[in-house]
């Protein structure tokens, strides 16, 4: 496939502090102070001076390189301040590298933020031609594509009121949905479908999809990891200015989790640092895959498990290893302990390190981030010996979009806060396949 975007040792970079004082006479004076070794004059007593001071630079960019192809969707993900929109800035020329150069081929449609392009006071209608004319459509082509575009909006009722009287919902799915019907060859889109309601957000995946099957690029930046793994092939990962890895999404992704220290998929604890009483303390809780790797980043249709180990010090109680588990929403999805081994329950306990593991069928999590407490309690009576809210951490990720293996439509942000791979038995009267048993 043709390369459409080439990105050569590219940097951005800003000055920070105040950039000029307002009037030229005040600047020289600062200057000439600054010249002589002197304080600057026109800083407020007991004030720092946050002048415009040599190395007082911030590189958004740093020397970054890349090619994509035609009809490629790139993820492009990173913490806040990684440089992600400072790139998509650039490619749409709204504004100027520090170094190195930019080529690409093709008309572009960015959607950088709510409304990017509208004018408050013009209705929705004229906002719809004048984005048109900006990406240099004719009328004639704007006139073909209107009724496809307001459509998808949903905004009929309102396409005559000034924007500026729109919602910031409403605002976005037009404009996305003028971004994405007017046939640009590369489709730049920053974040803003975080600001959708759930059913828009999906039409706007779908949207995307037939954008890419249509031949035409996509660069989609995002913290959602669902969407990025469902939309990307390829992925790349920005960590102040450079990228540090350029892929496959799935190992792209495991590694942008894995940089999110606070919450890792493995955590352990000394003697001396353990959380618990004279009962019981924890030793250790992680994420393993069936293979006992640790895994920040799990399959929807991956078996896996969570080890905890902690150390029993009593012969008169039954400690019992607890887990609830969270998800993004704080929602508490489940909690299960090991008691449910009734015959690890009747036991009579012995001081010693326990190790306890909880296992967690495939097909079960819905997709996104799920985050584990973990704690060590006593029933009858009942007393928590040890607990960590926060322990462990791993992602949900959904690769079966339009695999025939859990059907063509399983992908997908479904409605739930877990998602069985329930069995179904279908029959129609007078008919039977075999083929459903297999």
């Amino acid at each position: 496939m043709p390369i459409v975007i080439s990105v050569d040792n590219l940097s951005k970079s800003y000055r920070l502090g105040q950039i000029g004082s307002g009037t030229l006479a005040r600047d020289l004076n600062a200057w000439w102070a600054r010249a002589r070794g002197k304080p600057n004059p026109l800083r407020k007593i007991g004030q720092a001076d946050h002048g415009n001071r040599d190395g007082e630079t911030l590189w958004a960019l740093k020397d970054v390189s890349f090619q994509v192809q035609q009809g490629e969707v790139l993820g492009v993900i990173g913490r806040n301040g990684a440089g992600k929109s400072t790139l998509l800035k650039i490619l749409s020329r709204v504004t100027a590298p520090t170094g190195g150069q930019v080529k690409v081929k093709g008309r572009i449609a960015s959607l950088l933020e709510v409304g990017t392009g509208f004018h408050p006071d013009l209705t929705g209608r004229e906002n719809v031609y004048l984005n048109g004319a900006i990406l240099g459509m004719t009328r004639e082509e704007v006139r073909r594509k209107f009724d496809e575009i307001v459509n998808f909006a949903e905004v009929e009722q309102f396409i005559d009121t000034p924007v500026k009287r729109y919602s910031s919902g409403m605002y976005v799915r037009l404009a996305f949905a003028v971004a994405a019907h007017l046939e640009p060859e590369i489709l730049l889109v920053d974040e803003v479908l975080a600001v959708g309601d759930a059913e828009f957000q999906k039409k706007c995946l779908g949207k995307m999809g037939d954008v890419a099957h249509e031949g035409r690029t996509v660069l989609f930046v995002s913290h959602n990891m669902s969407m990025i793994t469902r939309l990307c092939d390829r992925t790349i990962l920005f960590d102040h200015g450079d990228i540090i890895a350029d892929g496959d999404t799935d190992k792209v992704t495991r590694k942008y989790l894995s940089l999110d220290t606070n919450t890792p998929a493995m955590r352990t604890w000394t003697e001396e640092n353990a959380p618990g009483d004279q009962v019981a303390s924890l030793r250790s809780v992680k994420v393993v895959d069936n293979s006992g790797m640790i895994k920040e980043s799990i399959s929807i249709d991956e078996k896996f498990s969570i080890e905890i180990g902690y150390y029993n010090k009593t012969t008169t109680l039954r400690p019992t290893a607890i887990l609830h588990f969270y998800n993004e929403d704080g929602t508490c999805l489940f909690a299960s302990n090991d008691w449910n081994n009734k015959e690890w329950w009747n036991r009579k306990r012995t001081p010693g390190m326990v190790q306890s593991v909880c296992r967690i069928p495939a097909n079960f999590l819905a997709e996104g981030k799920i985050t584990v407490l973990v704690a060590i309690g006593t029933y009858n009576p009942n007393i928590v010996h040890a607990i960590f809210p926060e322990a462990v951490a791993f992602q949900i990720v959904d690769h079966s979009y339009g695999n025939a293996s859990r059907g063509s439509y399983a992908g997908g942000n479904w409605p739930g806060v877990i998602r069985p791979y329930l069995k179904w038995d279908v029959q129609q009267e007078g008919v039977y396949d075999d083929r459903m048993d297999q």
